[in-house]
């Protein structure tokens, strides 16, 4: 009975940690010998649409298309903003020198992607949101990868510090699509910054949310890589509040579990690679990792009494709710844009914790909107 139940739990804590641990470890060892593919600049540099998706970004619109005219790219440049049924942030995009594509109805992200793209004419359109700024030639650094006739994508970098575990997050995330692009291809391609081979693009469907997870797999599916790009660079504002960050990422998570739901021969045996990745980098940290964590700390709660593992495991989690609750607590209190104050070790330990306990709670919210059917493709927007 012992032993039947040290295997029970051995097999909880392996798949707890399949998509924070073993995968990264996997991941570490497949491309350790492998170095990523270089680039170099195209003897004639493509002409350029840069497509932006805006819906109530009045404030930020005008800025970001001045942003990316100044971005540096040699060759011929254009952006594009769809104004998402959006009379004010059509009239400040185009006379901050944009062409500007209207849409009567709000569309929602994906759709307003598809009807910017069927205005295209430029063989490379990037990808990338309203409120952020790219870093100096981040445009040109993501069409290198294009010489390549077999890249169909290219991920840029996000960049998001709240000063506590957002940032963490995305250093993550980044070292996983470094290491995925080493092994020949990533499916970690982001909205906030991508560009994508127009001859190899295909319509979103309308009940896709997730736009951009959508746009690799179908994309990998066909036969094209997708390349990663740590040079091209888009900044993100400060980060939302927690109730913010609950409500973006639940959604985020249904709406992926939905694309993998419609692309589910992608995730057996015969999806290779790309397999391999949707499931170390997105799925079983949003499925088996968070459903075998609840079953970890019921155990570990009734071997409290007992056990200085289970304590230590409890007392984990009570430091990462208790980190959670602070900074709920502090963003109540502080000034709208005000930069967080210079963190401890101890406290950076404590917010690493919270962090994963927030995102294990996120993974979990995100499967019960899935199950729901709770994965709108048209969300409210906080008006900047």
């Amino acid at each position: 009975m012992v032993r039947r139940t040290g295997l029970g739990i051995g097999a909880l804590v392996t798949a707890a940690s399949t998509g924070h641990v073993l995968y990264p470890a996997w991941l570490a060892a497949a491309s350790r010998r492998h170095a990523p593919p270089a680039v170099s600049d195209p003897e004639q540099w493509p002409a350029v649409t840069v497509l932006v998706a805006a819906y109530a970004e009045a404030e930020t619109i005008g800025p970001k298309v001045r942003d990316v005219l100044a971005n540096g790219y040699p060759g011929l440049l254009d952006v594009m903003v769809v104004a998402d049924a959006d009379v004010e942030t059509a009239a400040r995009a185009e006379h901050a020198g944009a062409t500007v594509v209207t849409a009567d109805d709000r569309l929602g992200k994906a759709q307003a992607i598809n009807l910017g793209f069927s205005k295209v004419t430029a063989p490379i359109v990037v990808l990338t949101d309203a409120n952020n700024h790219l870093s100096p030639g981040a445009i040109a650094a993501l069409v290198r990868h294009f010489n390549d006739p077999r890249v169909g994508a290219v991920a840029g970098e996000k960049v998001e510090a709240d000063g506590g575990g957002e940032d963490l997050y995305w250093r993550f995330e980044s070292w996983l699509k470094q290491r995925e692009w080493r092994l020949g291809t990533t499916i970690g391609l982001v909205g906030e910054l991508a560009a994508v081979r127009t001859d190899a693009w295909r319509p979103i469907p309308s009940d896709i949310a997730i736009d951009d997870l959508w746009i690799a797999l179908d994309l990998s599916q066909r036969g094209y890589t997708i390349a990663y790009e740590p040079d091209a660079k888009a900044f993100e504002p400060p980060v939302h509040t927690l109730r913010q960050q609950w409500e973006r990422r639940t959604r985020n998570i249904a709406g992926a579990l939905h694309v993998f739901e419609r692309r589910r021969s992608q995730l057996g045996p015969e999806g290779g690679l790309v397999a391999a990745e949707v499931w170390g980098h997105r799925l079983a940290r949003y499925t088996v990792s968070p459903l075998a964590h609840v079953a970890l700390l019921s155990i570990a709660a009734r071997r409290a009494r007992s056990s200085r593992v289970a304590k230590l495991f409890l007392l984990a989690h009570l430091v990462g709710v208790t980190a959670v609750a602070r900074r709920e607590a502090s963003e109540k209190r502080s000034t709208p844009g005000a930069a967080p104050p210079v963190a401890s070790a101890t406290r950076r330990i404590a917010d690493g914790l919270g962090q994963g306990v927030f995102l294990q709670g996120v993974a979990l919210g995100g499967i019960v909107r899935y199950l729901r059917g709770d994965r709108p493709t048209r969300w409210t927007t906080v008006r900047r």
